[in-house]
């Protein structure tokens, strides 16, 4: 049995089916994320105020298919060929014990301003634990941790300001880079899901220390990251072993030594180190698992691969739920960062071209946006903000300014830290600002 769309008039759908296309352009409608499932009624009254047909995901049947059946395989169920055909597994939804829910307390650029030497403050705090691990003088994660701290209460305050720098920050040295960003992204995810402040403390900490067992590897190994051979494969997996016995006895607490060991396992039980599935995975590795592996698409080694943008690597983390990740983990992913996350270089649809620098929980497929050209790529003189969900708030469908496609980061000609940026409130320097 596998899964194929079905094209069914909005009237006729129920609760429980996953609705995978519209008879509409998706940035038309106010819908979050390119694929969903109906959870009530209002759902269902909310597609027909925009829609008059929809396509829906359905089990195939050998004789036939019946739409009221389960649209996805009950929990505990395994099969369909999302994903190249990969096994897929369902568990029951994800339940955070006292969520919290979090609001925005300060402006985008307040938070820029102070949390500027965050990431910098970071990237010397783990330089100096890795150059210790290296030549097996004593290690003092005290530093690591109080930056950590710091890091959770900038994205409690804002989110988009640690996302914004960690995007736009340039860094020498991949390992840093890398667990740096996957931190920022995990800490965003976490917020989203209500975890609490210590949790993010934990979650934060353990992303940081996550790659710290690939000091132990050899530099040429590292290099060619991703282009190994069975053997060599085999001897880069030993990373997360390696980090384990480095940080054994360094006093940290259980849940950020989880992070550290099941960061690299995956959902169905094709990760390593040891191949665990499910629910046999911490919930923080799960996190930091699903961030290291986004962070690893628009980030790769630059010697290595190309760069995916941000939109592409979404698309592909959607593709692979329930497979490689868990649905409820994708989907919170998904609406922490939003389609177009904070960062991405886009096109819009007359031409103009910029990057986004916020996005709002309710309008996802129209985020704020700093534009640096004109329709016909020139760049300007001053950049200026747009708000497209403000902007489209009561234009007709063909006066629609949307986002045409997402550009790869270092596309020729879109350096925000050459412009200032001139919002309706205020104007400022991000010169000034990154400058670091």
């Amino acid at each position: 049995m596998g899964v194929c769309q079905k094209k069914i008039a909005v009237r006729d759908l129920e609760v429980g089916m996953f609705v995978s296309d519209l008879d509409r352009p998706w940035h038309q409608t106010p819908f979050p994320i390119q694929g969903f499932r109906i959870r009530s009624q209002d759902d269902i009254r909310a597609l027909a105020s925009h829609c008059s047909w929809v396509s829906v995901d359905v089990a195939e049947a050998r004789d036939s298919v019946e739409l009221s059946k389960v649209v996805r395989p009950a929990f505990g169920a395994k099969g369909g060929q999302r994903g190249g055909g990969r096994e897929e597994l369902h568990l029951p939804p994800l339940s955070i014990r006292e969520p919290v829910k979090y609001q925005a307390v300060t402006t985008l650029k307040r938070e820029m301003k102070l949390s500027k030497r965050l990431l910098e403050d970071a990237g010397v705090a783990l330089e100096q634990l890795y150059a210790a691990v290296t030549s097996q003088e004593a290690r003092d994660l005290r530093p690591v941790a109080a930056v950590i701290n710091k890091m959770v209460r900038s994205v409690i305050r804002q989110p988009d300001a640690l996302l914004w720098l960690s995007r736009i920050r340039q860094h020498d040295n991949h390992v840093y880079r890398h667990a740096l960003n996957t931190s920022v992204w995990a800490l965003v995810c976490g917020r989203q899901l209500g975890l609490n402040e210590g949790l993010l403390n934990h979650l934060g900490l353990g992303c940081l220390l996550s790659q710290v067992g690939k000091t132990q590897l050899p530099e040429d190994l590292l290099s060619r990251e991703g282009q190994l051979g069975p053997e060599e494969y085999a001897l880069y997996r030993t990373y997360v072993d390696k980090g384990m016995d480095i940080l054994e006895f360094s006093g940290l607490s259980r849940a950020v030594l989880s992070i550290v060991q099941g960061h690299r396992e995956r959902h169905n039980g094709s990760g390593f180190p040891e191949g665990i599935r499910g629910d046999r995975i911490p919930l923080l590795a799960k996190i930091a698992g699903l961030a290291e592996f986004f962070e690893s698409l628009i980030g790769p080694r630059e010697s290595l691969a190309e760069p995916m943008t941000p939109a592409k690597a979404v698309a592909l983390l959607y593709d692979m739920r329930n497979i490689e990740f868990q649905d409820d983990l994708v989907e919170g992913f998904i609406r922490a960062i939003g389609i177009y996350p904070t960062g991405s270089l886009v096109e819009l649809t007359d031409g103009q071209r910029g990057i986004v620098i916020s996005h709002s929980p309710e309008r996802r497929l129209w985020p704020r946006v700093m534009l640096m050209t004109d329709c016909y790529q020139t760049p300007l003189k001053a950049a200026k903000v747009v708000d497209l969900a403000k902007y489209n708030e009561s234009r007709a469908a063909a006066e629609i300014l949307a986002i045409k496609e997402c550009l790869v980061h270092g596309t020729e000609g879109l350096d925000p830290a050459g412009y200032d940026v001139t919002g309706a409130e205020s104007r400022w320097s991000l010169g000034r600002l990154v400058s670091w």
